[in-house]
C-alpha cells in the first residue's frame, strides 16, 4: 500500500513539473496519459486486494463443504446452519469486507455450497467503483462407504443381573442396541449401503430350522450316541438305567423311564449331559435312542435280569433339531473358511443344548423394523462362548454359506461390534460354564487375530465384569475397547460407536 502511495505521490509531482515546462497541448495529454497512469495503478492495488480477499472467501468456503460432506441424517436447514457456523469461524468479516449468508443445495450425495462478498475499493473510487463484489462456489461428493457391521451381542444367563442403580445389562443392551440402529439407519441416504447382521451368542448360536437341509451342515455329532454309553446284554426292559448323572465316564442319566425302568419297548434314551465327565458337553443332548432287542427278561420279586440283549443305536430326525449349532472343528472354529463338503472339518456341527440362545441370529440385512424386533426378543440364556460369537459374526460379514453376505467391493467396511458381560466359560470341547477357562480364551484370541488380519475392524465392549485383556486384546486398537462399570453405560459406549461409524460411512 505504501508503494502504491509513493507512486502516485510521484506520478502528481512529475505531472506538475511537466505542465511547468511544456506547451499548453502537450501538457493537456500528458496530463490525460498521468490520469490513465494513476488509474491504472490503482485498479492494480485494489484487485491484487481482491484476489486476496475471494481466496479467503473461497478458503472459508471450502472448510465449511467439507464440515456439512461429512454430516448425514440432517435437515437441508441443519446443514445450512452449520455451514455458516463453519464459514463465520473460518472468515473475518472485519477485516476483509463483507459477506452474505452461506446458501446450501443437496442433489444426492452431492452438496453445493455458494456465498457472495465485497470488498471496499481504496484507489478505484476515482474511476467510480466503490467497491469489488465477488460470489464463491464449493461443491463436496460423498465418496461413501458401503457399511457392513455384525452386532454379536452377549445372551447369556448373566446378562440378566442388575447394576447398582437396578438396571439390568440385557435390558440396556435392548436400549442401547436400539438406538445403534437408528444412527446406522440414519447414516443411509442409499438403502442397501449400511447393513447389520445381529448375532446374538451363549454357548452356541442359534440360525433358525429353516437351513435343515442344508449340504454345509455336518449332522454326524447330532446323530451320534453318547461316548461309553453302549448298554452290556443284561440291560432290557424293566432293568434299571445303565447309566448315572454323577458316575464316571457318564454324565448323563435315561429319559423315558417307566417307574424308573426301562419302558417296555426296550428304547434306551440318554439324557442331557451335565458336563461332569465329557468335558465342555454340558446342556447337550444325545436325540437318538438305543433300540434293545433278542435275549431274554425275566422278572422276580420285583427285580428283572436280561441276559443276550443286543443294542443298536438309532439315529435322530433331522427334523428334530432346534437350530443351534457348536464351535466347528479346531481350527476352523476361529475363522471363516467357506464349510466344503469335501473336507466335513468345515462344516457346521448342529447339535440341540440346553444353552443355545433361544432366539435366532439375523443375518445382513437392512429391514430395520426386522432387526429391532430381533433384539426385543432377546433372552438371557446359558454359559459364555465369546470365541463362537465373533466367528459367526465373521460369517455374517463373508460371502457364500452359511450367511451369504453381499458380495464385497472396494467400498465395503467390515465391521464386528462384540459385547460381553464376563469370562469365557465353555465351548465345544473346554469349560465347565461357571468358571474362566484359559483354553476357551486362547480359541478367542485366535479368532479375534484372524479377523483383524482379513481388515474386519473390530470393536469390544466389557460390562461390569470379566477378563479385560481378552476383549481388550480382541479390538483393532484401544479406541476401539470400552470397559463399563455399569449397565446403562452400554447405551452412551454404543451411542459413541454408532456416531463413529456413521462417520466412517461418509468419510472414506
Amino acid at each position: 500500500m505504501r508503494r502504491g502511495r509513493a507512486f502516485v505521490q510521484y506520478a502528481a509531482d512529475w505531472t506538475k513539473q511537466y505542465l511547468q515546462a511544456k506547451g499548453a497541448s502537450t501538457a493537456v495529454i500528458f496530463g490525460l496519459s498521468a490520469l490513465a497512469l494513476l488509474s491504472s495503478a490503482g485498479a492494480g492495488i485494489d484487485l491484487a486486494r481482491g484476489m486476496m480477499v475471494k481466496a479467503r472467501l473461497q478458503a472459508a468456503l471450502d472448510a465449511s463443504a467439507l464440515a456439512v460432506g461429512t454430516t448425514n441424517g440432517q435437515t437441508i436447514d441443519n446443514l445450512t446452519a452449520l455451514a455458516n457456523q463453519y464459514f463465520n469461524a473460518n472468515y473475518s468479516t472485519s477485516e476483509l469486507g463483507t459477506h452474505g449468508a452461506v446458501s446450501v443445495i443437496q442433489t444426492g450425495q452431492k452438496m453445493s455450497l455458494q456465498v457472495a462478498g465485497s470488498m471496499p475499493t481504496s484507489l478505484l473510487t476515482v474511476m467510480g467503483i466503490g467497491s469489488l463484489d465477488f460470489t464463491v462456489n464449493s461443491e463436496v461428493t460423498r465418496a461413501v462407504t458401503k457399511l457392513r457391521v455384525a452386532l454379536v451381542l452377549d445372551n447369556t444367563g448373566s446378562m440378566s443381573q442388575t447394576d447398582n442403580t437396578g438396571t439390568s445389562k440385557i435390558s440396556a443392551l435392548k436400549t442401547a442396541t436400539h438406538q445403534l440402529l437408528t444412527q446406522l439407519q440414519n447414516a443411509a441416504t442409499t438403502p442397501g449401503d449400511v447393513q447389520v447382521s445381529i448375532i446374538p451368542f451363549s454357548l452356541d448360536v442359534n440360525m433358525g430350522t429353516g437351513s435343515a437341509a442344508a449340504d454345509w451342515i455336518d449332522w454326524s455329532d447330532f446323530e451320534a450316541a453318547p461316548p461309553n454309553s453302549m448298554p452290556g446284554s443284561n440291560v432290557g426292559p424293566g432293568t434299571s438305567c445303565p447309566y448315572a448323572t454323577n458316575t464316571s465316564p457318564y454324565g448323563y442319566g435315561c429319559l423315558n423311564l417307566s417307574s424308573g425302568k426301562i419302558a417296555a419297548d426296550g428304547k434306551i434314551y440318554p439324557g442331557t449331559d451335565n458336563g461332569n465327565y465329557n468335558s465342555g458337553r454340558g446342556g447337550h443332548h444325545y436325540n437318538g435312542y438305543y433300540d434293545s432287542t433278542g435275549g431274554s427278561c425275566s422278572t422276580k420279586k420285583g427285580v428283572t435280569t436280561c441276559s443276550g440283549v443286543v443294542h443298536k443305536w438309532v439315529k435322530p430326525l433331522h427334523s428334530a433339531w432346534t437350530g443351534c449349532f457348536m464351535d466347528r472343528a479346531q481350527s476352523y472354529d476361529t475363522d471363516n473358511t467357506t464349510p466344503s463338503t469335501g473336507n466335513p472339518s468345515t462344516l457346521f456341527p448342529a447339535e440341540i443344548n440346553d444353552y443355545c440362545p433361544p432366539v435366532t441370529l439375523s443375518p445382513l440385512g437392512y429391514d430395520w423394523s426386522a432387526l429391532s424386533a430381533k433384539v426385543d426378543q432377546m433372552t438371557p440364556n446359558g454359559s459364555t462362548n465369546q470365541t463362537i460369537g465373533l466367528a459367526w459374526g465373521w460369517q455374517a460379514l463373508t460371502t457364500g454359506n452359511p450367511l451369504n453376505a453381499p458380495a464385497q467391493d472396494p467400498t465395503v467396511q467390515n465391521v464386528i461390534v462384540l459385547l460381553s458381560d464376563g469370562l469365557n466359560t465353555q465351548d465345544r470341547w473346554y469349560g465347565n460354564g461357571s468358571t474362566s477357562n484359559s483354553n476357551v480364551d486362547s480359541r478367542m484370541a485366535a479368532a479375534c487375530a484372524n479377523a483383524k488380519a482379513a481388515k474386519v475392524t473390530i470393536y469390544t465392549v466389557l460390562v461390569m465384569s470379566g477378563n479385560s485383556s481378552v476383549l481388550q486384546n480382541c479390538a483393532t486398537d484401544n479406541t476401539k475397547y470400552y470397559e463399563l462399570s455399569t449397565a446403562g453405560a452400554i447405551v452412551t459406549a454404543f451411542n459413541t460407536i454408532g456416531t463413529e461409524l456413521a462417520n466412517l460411512h461418509l468419510s472414506k
